[in-house]
């Protein structure tokens, strides 16, 4: 299993929160921000999943720190997945 840990912004818009990995360019919304933040979870799994099964590399994320300087004033919290790829067993 490989751990991925990446910085998001979640903000408000209109009525819904908006989750943004700047990295990754991904963006997510939800009604709350728990689901935005769950929201964002799940969609970085995908992306991490897709991208350890096709062999397509990812540079390091932004440290939390930066993000949150070039943000001061929206949430900026850390959001993590476990990926694991299953080999195909050759008989």
């Amino acid at each position: 299993m490989k751990q991925f840990l990446f910085p998001a912004i979640f903000y408000k818009e209109d009525d819904k929160f908006i989750a943004f990995f700047p990295d990754l360019g991904i963006t997510i919304d939800g009604d709350t921000i728990e689901d935005a933040y769950l929201f964002a979870k799940e969609s970085l799994k995908v992306y991490c999943t897709y991208a350890e099964k096709f062999e397509i590399e990812m540079d390091y994320p932004s440290t939390f720190e930066d993000v949150l300087r070039k943000n001061p004033h929206d949430v900026v919290m850390l959001v993590d997945c476990a990926v694991g790829i299953k080999k195909k067993q050759t008989a």
